[in-house]
Order: structure tokens, then C-alpha cells, then sequence
């Protein structure tokens, strides 16, 4: 999912001034056109006249330049390199997701009007409370967890988790218990009970008006999901001995089937070249910044629940701290997949995102993830699209799993997960995010999230199932931890569903 989940005891309302933003652009070169646009990234100094992939960054300055990004993946000249990168309606036929009426999708639908059962802890509740002048933990960088007593894990299978809010209730002392009641850090725990992978996401600007952390809205702390918070985490996941999968959003806020909403840095953008750049330049930056501090993904999703397609969506002076009520964005730069022209810019900018991955490093693995895996129709209609007619060249492909949602239960995506193995045999597969849930806030602990694990590992080029962040609990079901106070204390029952052999 890619929208705000959890509990909290008492709903707060947003406090988001909703004037309109000014944006201002850099002068840069298209890179599948050679047109110039103005658009906004960010840049670091470098120097050298190298391979594309072998760039080295001066991580310690910034500047703006021109650039030009070859598909081809051919070296940068010295010139180049003098200054390069750093830091409606849905489709009504064969798209069918979202209904056609009012409703909204409950995964999709949030905000201070709904249930507080749906919004995660935060400072003014279940978090206790903290001072103004309150700093992020140090542990986030300075006291990563060791390993080296530790046998590397075996990465054959990803049993993994989200654990992206936990970096959040970290900052105000939450400490974590095992089932023994012993206190352990997040990766031990989860290690203990067989977890091997990590999944964290990331926003662009969350800091900007509309953003995760804008301020008035729920998260306003810190810039959490940033670029500085996500590389001091996955340092921690790295040191932890696990492998990292990183969630780009592409957008300042939730990105998922409801919205798609075009990061505030790139909205000045006039075309699809100019804006494919954008994306190139910032997945650069991103990845090669976690390159430089040693916490290289293992995966980088290249955008979130994207069934609909990429960056469509604009805010307007409704649009609310979880990004709900936007509009479209023109037509020539738009990724929605319910037209033509989105189809194709759709694919550019994936096909940008990967670029960048790979010019960091070829061994990253690229992922790209929609939802609604009930929806058969909707499913191989998405992947025929992408993979066949735009051909664009992902190395896995990730979908979100809930047994809450209508996806039923793990046996009946068998058939489906084993068709798209036989029709796509170049491609590997995850579970990018699930939870077994039956009802709000329940689960019945009948071994369906066991059974999502056990049933993709058995199925050719299955490689992982991520269970979507263990700390929160809502509308998908059930969390595997428990609140007490300030703290979380892992829950037996759910975790004895769970081999304790963190090699299996």
C-alpha cells in the first residue's frame, strides 16, 4: 500500500495551508529528446571523466548543471562530467480498479474524517509526548546494530517486512520486546523469528506544502521518508546484515491507486522528456548516495502501487495532509494509464528510474508493483502494457496481497502467480506487501500470513514476501507487535507463525 495506515486514539485534524506553491526550474536537457525544459533536481560536484556507472560523487557539495542521459548507457564525456548528478476518470474498458461511483476505495480513502482506527501512532497520542526541541535518534547513524557475531543470512528467499515508521516511533524512545519479553532492536527481532529483508519507502519532498511531513499534518516531526532519513536507516539494515529493498514513491506524499501525485520540485515541468530526466537524476542521486555510505539496495522499487500509472496527479486548494482531492496533470506529461500518452510516458519514466539503477549498480535488482492481484484481468492487462508493448525492462515484478481487500486467501493466487511465472519467464516475482487480516484490526490466526510466505517460496521465481509494516494495525487486518505505553512487544501468536530459523 501507499497511503497512511494505522491506529491512533485520537484523530487530529490537518492544518495544511493550502496556498498555491510557486516552483522554479532549472535550465537542463531532455534526455530522450534532446528538447530543453525547465525542470528540478538535485545535483552534486564531480569530476572525472568515467563510465556512467562508475561515477564518483562529491557528496559534500551541490550545484545545478546541463545534462544529457543517454539510453545507451554510454560514458559521460569530460564536458559532462564538469558538473553531473546528485543529490479524472479511470480507464472505464480493461482498467477497472477503482469503482465508478463516489465511493472510495478504503485502502485509498483517509484523512482527520475518517476512523482514527485507520491513522498510525504519532506524537500527540500513542506516542508519548516529546519536547519542540527534540532531536531525531542518534542510533539512526552513529549506533548501527553489529552482526559480526552473527552467520550471514541466507538470501535465497526474502522473508521480509516494512518497517518504514519505525525509524519515527524510534525518535521518541520506543523501544522493542520479543516475544520473551527481552528487549532487542527491530532487526534482532525480526531476525530471531526468520525475517532476512528490510523494506523502507521514500518521498521526495515530504517537507513540501502537500508532503508526508508537511507541516499541520500528522507526521510534520521531521522529514521522515526523506533521502537523509532513508540512507541513515538502511545503514542500520546493511550493518544488521540484511538485504534492503528500497520503495521510491515518486511523489512527496503516499503514492498509490487513488493518487499519483507529481513531486513539488518537478510540477513546473512542460514535458515527458524533461520530467524522465527528473527521475533519472534523483533515482541516481538516491542510490548512489546509499552506494557511498555502503547500504546499496538489493532492490529498488521504482514507484509504488502503480496500477494506474506514474506521477498523474497535481493538488489543488483541496487537497488535504494525505494527499486525497487532486487533479490531473496535463496530458503531455501525465502518466495515466487509462490513455495512450500516459501508456508511453507511464514507461518512460520507469524506464528512466531503472536507467539510473543500473548506471549505480547492475546487480540492483528493479521491481515494479501494482495492487489489486483479484483482479486477474486487470493484472495481465497492466503487465501486457508494460512488459510487451512498452517493453519496458524491469527484473521483478512486485504486487500487494490483502487478504482484507478482497485479494482472498494465499491458495487462490496460486494459479494466477503460476501463469505470470509460465508468460513472463525472464521476470522474477514478490509479494511486495501483505497481511493476512480478515476484518479491521482482526486477524484470525488461521496461517494465511504464513501461508503467503510458504506459498510464493514454492513457486518458481518467487523471490520474497514483504509483510507490510508489523507496527501498525487497521482496515488490512492485525499488527504483529502489541503497544504498551511508549513501546511495542512482539505478539507470541502472531509470530509463532513464523519459523524461528532466520536461514530457512
Amino acid at each position: 500500500m501507499g497511503y497512511q495506515k494505522g491506529y491512533i486514539e485520537k484523530g487530529a485534524a490537518c492544518a495544511l495551508s493550502l496556498a498555491v506553491a510557486s516552483f522554479m526550474g532549472l535550465q537542463a536537457c531532455g534526455g530522450d529528446s534532446g528538447s530543453v525544459a525547465d525542470f528540478d533536481y538535485e545535483v552534486v560536484q564531480s569530476s572525472a571523466s568515467v563510465q556512467r556507472d562508475t561515477i564518483p560523487l562529491d557528496l559534500s557539495a551541490s550545484s545545478s548543471a546541463d545534462f544529457s542521459i543517454s539510453s545507451q548507457g554510454e560514458p559521460f564525456s569530460s564536458a559532462e562530467l564538469a558538473q553531473s548528478l546528485s543529490s479524472s476518470a479511470w480507464p472505464t474498458s480493461s482498467y477497472t480498479l477503482l469503482p465508478a461511483s463516489s465511493a472510495l476505495d478504503p485502502r485509498t480513502s483517509f484523512g482527520p474524517e475518517l476512523s482514527s482506527a485507520r491513522l498510525p501512532p504519532h506524537s500527540s497520542a500513542a506516542i508519548p509526548p516529546h519536547s519542540s526541541d527534540s532531536k531525531p535518534p542518534q542510533s539512526s547513524a552513529s549506533q548501527l546494530p553489529s552482526s559480526s557475531a552473527e552467520p550471514p543470512l541466507d538470501f535465497s528467499f526474502y522473508r521480509g517486512a516494512d518497517i518504514s515508521t519505525v525509524q519515527e516511533y524510534e525518535r521518541f524512545g520506543a523501544k522493542f520486546y520479543d516475544v520473551d519479553g527481552t528487549e532487542k532492536d527491530i532487526f534482532s527481532l525480526l531476525k530471531n523469528h526468520g525475517f532476512n529483508a528490510i523494506r523502507l519507502k521514500t518521498f521526495v519532498s515530504p517537507k513540501a506544502q502537500y508532503g508526508y511531513a508537511a507541516q499541520g499534518c500528522e507526521h510534520d516531526a521531521e522529514a521522515y521518508a526523506d533521502k537523509e532519513h532513508v540512507v541513515a536507516y538502511a545503514q542500520k539494515v546493511k550493518a544488521a546484515g540484511m538485504a534492503f529493498l528500497l520503495d521510491i514513491h515518486y511523489s512527496d506524499n503516499w503514492a498509490d491507486p487513488g493518487k499519483q501525485i507529481i513531486p513539488s520540485r518537478w510540477r513546473s515541468v512542460q514535458s515527458s522528456d524533461a520530467l524522465a530526466d527528473s527521475v533519472y537524476a534523483y533515482t541516481y542521486d538516491l542510490v548512489s548516495t546509499l552506494k557511498q555510505v555502503n547500504a546499496t539496495p538489493d532492490l529498488v522499487q521504482i514507484g509504488n502501487e502503480t496500477t494506474p500509472g506514474i506521477m498523474i496527479h497535481v493538488p489543488n486548494s483541496s487537497t488535504n495532509c494525505w494527499g486525497k482531492n487532486v487533479d490531473k496533470a496535463p496530458t503531455s506529461i501525465n502518466g495515466d494509464m487509462g490513455t495512450s500518452s500516459g501508456k508511453a510516458n507511464a514507461a518512460k519514466y520507469f524506464k528512466a528510474g531503472i536507467r539510473a539503477v543500473k548506471a549505480v549498480s547492475q546487480n540492483i535488482k528493479t521491481v515494479l508493483h501494482i495492487e489489486g492481484i483479484h483482479k486477474t484481468s486487470t493484472v495481465n492487462w497492466w503487465m501486457t502494457e508494460i512488459f510487451k508493448n512498452q517493453k519496458v525492462p524491469a527484473d521483478v515484478m512486485g504486487f500487494s496481497a490483502y487478504t482484507a481487500y478482497d485479494d482472498g486467501l494465499p491458495d487462490s493466487w496460486k494459479s494466477l502467480f503460476e501463469s505470470l511465472a509460465s508468460n513472463y519467464p525472464n521476470l522474477e516475482f514478490i509479494v511486495a506487501e501483505y497481511n493476512g487480516g480478515d476484518a479491521n484490526n482482526h486477524y484470525n490466526y488461521d496461517g494465511s500470513r504464513r501461508r503467503t510466505d510458504e506459498m510464493v517460496r514454492g513457486l518458481d521465481r518467487w523471490i520474497g514476501a514483504f509483510f507490510w509494516e508489523p507496527t501498525l494495525y487497521g482496515e488490512w487486518g492485525s499488527a504483529l507487535f502489541d503497544w504498551r505505553g511508549s513501546d511495542l512487544y512482539a505478539n507470541k501468536d502472531a509470530f509463532d507463525e513464523y519459523s524461528v530459523d532466520a536461514r530457512h
